[in-house]
């Protein structure tokens, strides 16, 4: 607890230890604030929803910043189906405290659901709807849309209890008593709920002393008294009376007995005509369902082959016209060309157009002409010693400033373009071995020690490559 003037945390005194301002009647409040709290949380668990709502209101009198009073109460709401209500505590709750707050959880679960949020509408708009029709005295409408409300939002306590009431007007008084059931199940202690049940439950009760009072019979009935002088005959009711009533009861009950005996022996012969009918016509739409049922298969593989061949053409124009396709090489090859022809000496913007091509991966993908492969290796044997020295030029300068991830690539191109200079693939499989490329450096050291044999680098690769073996052992 803290003090309400500046904050600090409060001891067991009755004045802040802080600012010395007086907390007793302070505390009081607090207390009071957390008693009734306390109580709704008892009530809530017995779902006695109404009690609990009374209890978080009178906690909020007393503290309003009782922000776990607040969430509480929107739960309790939102329990008895009043989303409205409870949207609205925890909206208050989170101005109260916008941090570390779970009204934040219980805005964004109903919020980022468009769906639970158009069905909480879609149940405010027909409930509204619903006791506009009762205004109206449209009944039977009312109850319509309270229905479809409830299938909506089943736990929607009012609209539970406004369809018992119409069913209660119109004296249906089995369905008034299951809504009301449910009413008490969502809450148990609702003084309208309840008042409800009560007097539905007096209309089902049977009136006492009905049954018993029925059978008596007053003898008085039973016999005929009168008056002769001075003494009082006794006589008994006529016999014919009661042979009367008794032929008129035979009759009917004989009457009864003839119909049955009819129904039964005519509607075993209707029920079989029904049957009759019935599996003849499952009979026809079954047939027909077969027949559509091989219609479909017949046009799902026409579909299958059909799409099986969009995708094969599709393939192949991606071939064609792809980033990778033969359109794209030729159109850089077009362009390398006519770089070189424009500008011999620019030999730096050929090898860019001659980088993006990949005569290796062609041959191995992709179809490519005679004269395309053979202006490809003209262009290459024009600059390729041009652009070898460039990129070795490049690579040794960072070599030597231990650069390897400028050198490496920059070796290779070398190599690529000019196949003679033995230096660049000496280098090269040395800065391989340098940054940990050892299968790299191997295989780099072996093509120097078999393209360029007898000389000192040859010499040296060998060394090299018998320490490397060596190491792996």
């Amino acid at each position: 607890m803290n003090c309400y003037k500046c904050g600090y945390e409060l001891s067991e005194h009755d004045f802040c230890t802080s600012c010395g301002a007086d907390v007793s009647l302070y505390k009081k409040i607090i207390y009071i604030s957390n008693r009734f709290y306390n109580d709704g949380l008892e009530k809530a668990n017995v779902r006695d929803l109404t009690g609990a709502i009374a209890s978080l209101r009178q906690s909020l009198k007393f503290n309003k910043n009782n922000v776990t009073a607040r969430n509480l109460l929107g739960l309790v709401y939102f329990e008895m189906g009043e989303v409205v209500a409870a949207l609205s505590e925890w909206v208050i709750s989170k101005n109260q405290q916008p941090k570390k707050n779970i009204a934040d959880d219980y805005i964004n679960m109903i919020q980022t659901n468009p769906t639970r949020l158009d069905t909480i509408n879609q149940t405010i708009k027909k409930y509204n709807q619903a006791l506009t029709y009762c205004h109206q005295d449209s009944l039977d409408l009312a109850v319509i849309q309270l229905k479809k409300v409830l299938s909506l939002n089943p736990k929607f306590v009012r609209a539970h209890q406004l369809l018992a009431l119409l069913y209660i007007n119109s004296e249906e008084w089995e369905r008034a008593k299951r809504e009301l059931t449910r009413c008490v199940q969502i809450d148990s202690n609702n003084t309208t709920t309840l008042r409800y049940l009560k007097e539905v439950d007096e209309m089902l009760l049977p009136e006492e002393g009905v049954k018993s009072g029925g059978k008596k019979k007053n003898r008085s009935d039973e016999v005929r008294k009168y008056q002769s002088g001075n003494e009082t005959i006794i006589q008994p009711v006529n016999i014919k009376e009661g042979k009367g009533v008794g032929s008129l009861l035979n009759l009917g009950i004989g009457l009864l007995i003839g119909i049955a005996i009819a129904f039964f022996l005519i509607l075993p012969a209707r029920i079989q005509s029904e049957k009759a009918d019935i599996n003849e016509n499952l009979r026809i739409v079954s047939e027909q369902s077969d027949a559509k049922s091989a219609t479909i298969d017949e046009l799902e593989q026409q579909l299958a082959s059909l799409q099986e061949e969009k995708e094969t053409l599709e393939q192949n124009l991606q071939a064609y016209m792809g980033k990778d396709g033969n359109i794209q090489y030729y159109d850089l090859l077009a362009k390398a060309a006519d770089a070189y022809l424009t500008d011999s000496s620019d030999v730096m913007t050929v090898a860019d157009y001659l980088d993006e091509i990949d005569i290796a991966k062609q041959e191995d993908e992709i179809e490519i002409s005679e004269s395309y492969e053979k202006l490809y290796n003209t262009l290459l044997a024009l600059i390729g010693p041009t652009l070898g020295d460039a990129y070795y030029d490049t690579a040794y300068e960072a070599y030597q400033h231990v650069d390897y991830d400028v050198a490496i690539p920059n070796f290779e191109k070398a190599f690529q373009y000019d196949a003679s200079n033995g230096d660049a693939l000496y280098y090269l499989a040395d800065a391989y071995k340098s940054v940990g490329r050892t299968e790299d450096a191997r295989e780099a050291y072996r093509q120097v020690i078999e393209l360029f044999p007898g000389t000192l680098k040859a010499s040296k690769s060998t060394t090299y490559l018998e320490e490397l073996e060596s190491a792996a052992q």
